[in-house]
């Protein structure tokens, strides 16, 4: 709750006037019936003309003073209410952003998306509830009830009978419905996954013409959503008619008991029909509060689940005293054993020992799962190892301020992603402010200058999200461009020329062997024909080095690379499918 209570931030204000609004509508709203049952008695019936000046001025002011503290109360709750939802997102947003990766493995991407509307949305909803209705129905319940029985305490009685009995009714329906919400939330990640991973994948799910696959998974995801809420809603339904036989029951009660009074004297016209009103008042606040109560319920599980990202704590942090400068490009694994799930005792990578100068050219290559990218992951501390240690630039990497390390290590993926913008905003993400012979000198070492400078308006043309409107080859090459940009000190190649021909990646890596020299560059591939120029080679399988060698060495000695090199010089198949 506090974690949850700290994001109103700069909205205490509308926080605090916005009770203190809704207490003097309910007061003024309360006084109305009181003032018409002087009205009738003192005015009408007493055929008092000044009275009936008098009371109805008072009505009318009193309704006006409502009107207007209702609409003040409206404004300043939704002020807040809206603050507080974008404080939340704002500040969820900002925490993932410090995530590790090993804090993004806790939850699915789905479930993020999900915490972030349809939760923070339940929020909102409940935070104003919290501000007008849940402060506005017991006052007036309490009210009601007190008005009740200044004006008859023994008619007041069928009032309370009934008011114990209805909310004995509703208490027991409402428990029942909240043990349903609590699952829906579930199920609403279920329906984002299947919406994202769909869409996110259409192409492939048109190529393989799994529309009608795709539409039943969403539909069955859809399906169990629609039951739960159906299931609940069948509950709460019952809370009308049940609340309506208890108050006609109470009415009539009322009616035949009060009119008795009247005729004994011992109560007014006007009395009794103020004690309508407030019996009104009374049942209605305690609906309301009814469906405080399913509102509160969603949106306490929206609350859990929300605080559980704003607690998350980054598995990666920088150290009290950070190194801010990396001083070359030397890289150095010191026994190093790595897995995803500490304590599992399934390891990723297993004793590694290697040590690599600045300015040396590594291929990596291995079989598919062998540990190729969980290795260079280490490098730019996107994971802790489990034991040994990584250095950087004779430093380790733990030692390091994380963004100074992760600027000096650029990571080009196979699958990496453009933003939706121009070219030159995708390129601006490795150098901000730079020349335009910058930009275009990394485009020409990616071989990405070849296409770009073919576009309609060159360097301004726009990327639609995700790069949807190029090549997997285009894309892979304008990541690589945007790599070279920052001027790395070492530079992970982790099978980003995948998509392009072989006379283009072998462009790519002679462009950059000359342009680059002084930069520790990690070439990881399938082709040995994309490695085999390395200074040097690291063949690894199952987790631990096979071999380290030069193309020739390993030819002679690796059993493993000799495999593969067989496959794919004689064979033309593919290693990982052997």
């Amino acid at each position: 709750m506090k974690i949850l209570v700290k994001q109103i931030g700069e909205y205490k204000k509308d926080t605090i006037i916005t009770p203190i609004f809704t207490v003097l509508e309910v007061v003024a709203e309360l006084l109305v019936p009181y003032v018409i049952a002087a009205l009738i008695d003192q005015g009408i019936e007493a055929g008092n003309l000044k009275n009936v000046y008098l009371y109805g001025g008072a009505m009318i002011l009193l309704a006006f003073l409502g009107l207007l503290f209702g609409v003040l109360a409206g404004r300043s709750a939704a002020s807040a209410s809206a603050g507080f939802a974008c404080n939340l997102r704002q500040s969820m947003f900002e925490n993932i952003q410090t995530f590790a990766f090993s804090n993004i493995d806790k939850f699915s991407t789905a479930g993020l998306v999900t915490r972030m509307t349809t939760d923070v949305t339940n929020m909102q909803m409940a935070f104003q509830m919290c501000l007008r209705i849940a402060l506005r129905a017991p006052l007036m319940l309490i009210c009601s009830m007190a008005m009740c029985l200044l004006i008859n305490a023994k008619l007041s009685m069928i009032f309370l009978a009934a008011i114990v009995v209805l909310a004995a009714a509703t208490t027991l329906i409402m428990s029942n419905a909240m043990k349903i919400y609590n699952h829906v939330f579930h199920r609403y990640d279920d329906l984002n996954a299947s919406v994202q991973e769909n869409i996110s994948a259409l192409r492939v799910v048109k190529a393989f013409v799994r529309e009608d696959y795709e539409n039943e998974k969403f539909t069955k995801a859809a399906t169990k959503l629609y039951e739960l809420f159906v299931r609940a809603e069948k509950l709460e339904a019952l809370n009308m008619p049940v609340m309506m036989f208890i108050v006609y029951g109470c009415v009539l009660a009322i009616s035949w008991f009060g009119a008795r009074f009247i005729v004994a004297g011992s109560m007014t016209t006007g009395n009794l029909t103020s004690l309508f009103s407030y019996v009104m008042t009374a049942f209605s606040s305690l609906m309301m509060l009814s469906m405080i109560f399913v509102m509160m319920t969603m949106s306490a599980a929206s609350g859990r689940r929300i605080a559980e990202v704003l607690r998350e704590q980054p598995g990666i942090t920088n150290p009290a005293s950070p190194v801010d400068l990396v001083k070359d490009g030397s890289i150095d694994f010191d026994h190093v054993s790595f897995s995803y799930r500490q304590g599992s005792g399934e390891k990723t990578l297993s004793d590694i020992d290697l040590h690599i100068k600045s300015g040396e050219t590594i291929g990596i290559i291995g079989g598919t799962g062998c540990g190729k990218s969980s290795l260079v992951s280490l490098i730019s501390r996107l994971y802790d190892v489990d034991s040994g240690s990584v250095r950087v630039g004779g430093e380790d990497v733990r030692n390091y301020d994380l963004e100074t390390l992760r600027n000096q290590v650029a990571v080009v993926l196979q699958k990496n992603v453009l933003f939706s913008g121009t070219v030159m905003d995708n390129l601006c993400w490795g150098k901000a402010e730079g020349y335009m012979d910058e930009y275009r000198n990394a485009c020409r070492m990616a071989c990405a200058d070849e296409f770009v400078e073919r576009l309609p308006k060159g360097y301004e043309s726009w990327v639609e999200r995700g790069g949807a409107n190029f090549s997997g080859g285009q894309k892979q090459r304008l990541c690589i461009a945007r790599a070279l940009l920052k001027s790395p000190k070492v530079l992970i190649l982790d099978d980003s020329t995948s998509a392009v021909d072989t006379a283009t990646d072998t462009k790519i890596r002679k462009a950059m062997q000359t342009a680059i020299p002084g930069t520790t560059k990690l070439i990881i591939a399938q082709r040995i024909s994309s490695v085999q120029d390395a200074d040097r080679i690291l063949v690894l399988d199952n987790g631990r080095v096979s071999g380290f060698d030069t193309h020739e060495s390993l030819l002679k000695t690796n059993t493993i690379y000799q495999e593969i090199y067989e496959v794919q010089t004689k064979g033309g198949g593919d290693f990982d499918n052997q």
